[in-house]
């Protein structure tokens, strides 16, 4: 069997190690993969959005399934095109995959069926008033604040209003960074300027939604949903920001841990019935069969769980730990999910708590060097129950050198988080590039619960 996977990052790494447990035996290619890829894939030079050369090699290949892992091309309707081909493919549609790529799309869904999530408003051009701007003869660049000025006006007036801690979500996607805090909601005006007039995160940020600031412990709720059936994973918890006590900028993910210490099987069942099934039946109302991994980002409040954002695939860095503890074949999920047939499996998991720590480039989220010679990985890589996942890495000259902001995901098994988090540090010390940076306090607070 020949399976593509779709991606170069962290998560695709994890992907690549776990299929490559399969007792299948698949012949595995990554597009466009990483050095850790390398290590279980076929590595093709082939940007996960270009389509039609994916497409291309997934027919010459004959490519009999194929796995995406990032939320661009999902948003952008890969899965659509591929199976207009007639080729197999996991992942939602570009219809519902609109519930990360749209953050007013999925506040109006979540509000229409009752799901819990923060009180908020959206501010901003609807998608039809986006299309007239493009439509009137300028290009995507040329597009300015001038073109949706009572969108930013309005913003402007109602965070003006308020007097407790607000969020400013860009409704668009953002790759981990569009979402910004602000316990003193005054400091939000800064952020709609950037946003909405400044653009710096382009047209994700013409939209914004603005919610109020909720407090308590976050977790990640994966799920493989096959259209009907919903199967919960075993759950995970995620460190955005870039400093230590939760501190500095939001990024893609410095660090996870599974299972999420603040979780109980009472909380689980209630995010299944509250969150996941409404969400679902939602969907397949408006005939949008939602097929693939869907994950929940929740805040724990004394309310009980309420909705953050959901994200339409595996996440990173949460697969890295998630995928460590799995014990099942991760291709037969993949198909059965596929195949309508998640009824007829059940997945065995590890007892055992699972720790990744993201080394990251000095410089990250903002910009950062490249091209540094990465050592000591085959010495961090040989401790026990540990397993170093490639995200922003290449090859050079047979050297393994830094090729992104999260450069690795450090991952290590233990009996209790505060031993899976004791390995994965002790892996870190042995791996030196000019400029790493991590945080030093991931799971922390797990490991004292």
């Amino acid at each position: 069997m020949k399976v593509l996977v779709i991606g170069g990052g962290g998560r695709e790494h994890a992907l690549c190690w776990k299929l490559a447990q399969s007792a299948r035996r698949p012949k595995l290619y990554c597009a466009p993969g990483n050095a850790g890829t390398a290590q279980h894939a076929e590595n093709v030079p082939i940007a996960a959005d270009d389509f039609d050369k994916l497409l291309s090699f997934a027919r010459k290949q004959a490519i009999d399934l194929t796995i995406v892992g990032p939320e661009e091309p999902l948003c952008a309707g890969i899965v659509d095109r591929f199976t207009a081909a007639g080729l197999r493919m996991f992942g939602p549609t570009a219809a519902a995959a609109r519930l990360e790529g749209d953050k007013t799309f999925a506040k109006q869904l979540m509000r229409e069926v009752g799901v819990p999530t923060a009180e908020a408003r959206m501010f901003g051009p609807t998608a039809q008033e986006i299309a007239q701007a493009k439509q009137s003869g300028r290009g995507r660049d040329e597009l300015s604040y001038k073109d949706f000025q009572s969108g930013y006006d309005m913003a402007r007036h109602y965070v003006s209003t308020r007097d407790e801690g607000i969020v400013v979500k860009a409704a668009g996607l953002a790759k981990g960074k569009g979402v910004f805090v602000h316990p003193d909601p005054s400091e939000a005006l800064l952020t709609l300027e950037r946003l909405m007039v400044q653009r710096e995160l382009g047209e994700a940020g013409q939209r914004v939604v603005i919610e109020e600031l909720l407090t308590g412990p976050e977790v990640s709720v994966l799920a493989l949903v096959d259209g009907l059936n919903i199967y919960l994973l075993e759950s995970a918890a995620d460190h955005k920001r870039l400093g230590e006590q939760d501190t500095g900028p939001n990024t893609g993910g410095m660090g996870a841990y599974s299972p999420a210490t603040t979780l109980t099987e009472s909380d689980l069942a209630t995010i299944e019935r509250d969150v996941f099934v409404p969400i679902v039946d939602a969907l397949r109302r408006d005939e949008i069969v939602y097929r693939g991994v869907l994950y929940a980002g929740l805040m724990m409040t004394t309310a009980g769980p309420k909705v953050l954002e959901f994200n339409c695939r595996f996440g990173d860095p949460e697969t890295q730990p998630i995928l460590m503890r799995l014990e099942s074949d991760l291709l037969d999920a993949v198909e059965a999910t596929i195949d309508g047939r998640l009824d007829q499996i059940e997945l065995r998991w590890d007892r055992r708590a699972a720790v990744c720590v993201v080394m990251a480039s000095g410089g990250y989220p903002g910009d950062y060097p490249k091209g540094h010679a990465i050592d000591g990985l085959k010495e961090a890589g040989a401790l026990p129950d540990v397993q170093v996942f490639h995200s922003g890495t290449a090859t050079r000259a047979d050297q393994i050198v830094t090729a992104g902001g999260r450069v690795l995901g450090v991952t290590a098994l233990g009996d209790t988080i505060s031993q899976a988090r004791q390995r994965a540090y002790e892996a870190t010390k042995l791996i030196r590039f000019e400029g790493a940076y991590l945080r030093g306090d991931i799971a922390m607070q797990a490991s004292n619960r």
